[in-house]
C-alpha cells in the first residue's frame, strides 16, 4: 500500500469516529494512533465520557472486526477473559467457547477493579497476541487492541495495576472534562446520536497494510539518540543536570523506548511525514511515560506527580 493510500484511510478512520464523539478529539485522534502502531491504550477518567462509544464507533468504522466488552468487577475470574474447554455431552471431547479476549477490539471498564490474577491474565493477550486455556494455545486475530478504562475517583475495592501489567499500555492517557463549548456540542448533538449508524469506512485487511506503511517510516539517528535520552533520564537525571533524582523509585523501562519510536511514526503518518522527527517524540512522549515513571513517597509528599517529572526532563533534555 502507497503512503498516501494509507494516510487517507487513516484518516477517513478518524473521521469517522468523530462524527459521533465530540469534546474528545485528543482522545479520537490517539486510539487511531493506538491501533495503527499495534499498541494499547490506558484512559483514565470519570463515567460518562463516552469510552464505550469511542471503542463502538472503531470496530463499527472496520469492516469485519468483532468487538468484546468486559466490565471490571472483583469477581471477575481469568475464564470470564479468556474463554474454557467445554466437554461435550457425548464422545468425551471438549469445544472450545471463546472469552471476551478472542475479540478483535477489547474495552475493558475499570480494570483496576478486577484482583490480581484476573489482571494478570491480560498480559499473555497484550503482549503474545495469544491466549493459553488449558495445555493449548490459540493465537488471537489480527488487529488486536485492548481499551482500558479507569476511574480515577472510586478506589474502594479497586487493585491498582501493576508496574508489568502498566508497561504493556502503549499510552496512558487522562482525560478532563469537555469545555463548556464541547459541552453545548454534546448537548445539542444527543438526541442525532441515537438515529447515527455509523458505516465501515476501511476494511481490517486495509487496517493491517496501513500499519505495516506505518512500521516501515524512517527513523533518523537523531530522534533514536533523543528516545534514548529522554528514557535515560527518567533513570539518571543527574546525567542531564537535574537534581530530580529524589523524585523517581523507578524510571522508565527499555519497552518505554520501543513505544517512543513506534507513537512517533504513528504521529509522524498521521500527519503526513514520510520520516520521524524528533519534535514527533517529544509530543508523545508523556502520553507514553506518564504511567511508566513511577514517583517517591518524598514527591507524593511535595505534590510532585509524574507528569510533573516528566515535563523537567522533556524542558532538560536537548532537542537536537
Amino acid at each position: 500500500m502507497e503512503f498516501e493510500t494509507a494516510q487517507r484511510l487513516s484518516h477517513a478512520l478518524r473521521k469517522n469516529i468523530g462524527e459521533v464523539i465530540k469534546g474528545q478529539e485528543s482522545v479520537l485522534d490517539l486510539i487511531v494512533m493506538t491501533i495503527m502502531a499495534r499498541g494499547h491504550i490506558l484512559l483514565e477518567s470519570v463515567p460518562g465520557e463516552g469510552k464505550t462509544l469511542a471503542a463502538s464507533a472503531l470496530a463499527a468504522s472496520i469492516s469485519d472486526v468483532s468487538i468484546g466488552r468486559i466490565s471490571g468487577q472483583p469477581t471477575l475470574k481469568p475464564n470470564d477473559l479468556t474463554g474454557a474447554e467445554i466437554p461435550e455431552e457425548h464422545g468425551g471431547k471438549f469445544r472450545l467457547v471463546k472469552g471476551p479476549l478472542f475479540n478483535n477490539i477489547v474495552l475493558f471498564d475499570e480494570l483496576n477493579r478486577t484482583d490480581p490474577r484476573t489482571q494478570s491474565a491480560l498480559l499473555e493477550a497484550m503482549q503474545e497476541r495469544q491466549v493459553t486455556i488449558g495445555d493449548e494455545t490459540y493465537a488471537l486475530d489480527r488487529p488486536f487492541l485492548v481499551l482500558a478504562t479507569q476511574n480515577p475517583i472510586e478506589q474502594e475495592g479497586t487493585y491498582p495495576l501493576p508496574e508489568a501489567q502498566m508497561d504493556r499500555f502503549m499510552f496512558k492517557l487522562n482525560i478532563s472534562y469537555p469545555s463548556r463549548s464541547e459541552e453545548r456540542e454534546i448537548m445539542d448533538r444527543v438526541d442525532l446520536l441515537h438515529e447515527t449508524t455509523v458505516s465501515p469506512v476501511v476494511t481490517k485487511t486495509e487496517v493491517m497494510e496501513a500499519r505495516e506503511v506505518v512500521n516501515q517510516i524512517y527513523v533518523d539517528d537523531k530522534a533514536k539518540n533523543y528516545i534514548v535520552d529522554i528514557v535515560q533520564a527518567t533513570r539518571n537525571p543527574e546525567k542531564f543536570g537535574m537534581d530530580i533524582g529524589h523524585w523517581i523509585e523507578y524510571g522508565a523501562s527499555p519497552r518505554a523506548t520501543i513505544y517512543l519510536q513506534q507513537a512517533a511514526r504513528a504521529l509522524a503518518f498521521m500527519q503526513g511525514e514520510g520520516n520521524v522527527f524528533p519534535n514527533d517524540v517529544k509530543q508523545v512522549a508523556m502520553d507514553i511515560l506518564r504511567h511508566r515513571v513511577v514517583c517517591t513517597y518524598e514527591a507524593e509528599a511535595e505534590e510532585v506527580t509524574s507528569e510533573d517529572v516528566i515535563r523537567k526532563i522533556l524542558d532538560s533534555v536537548p532537542v537536537p
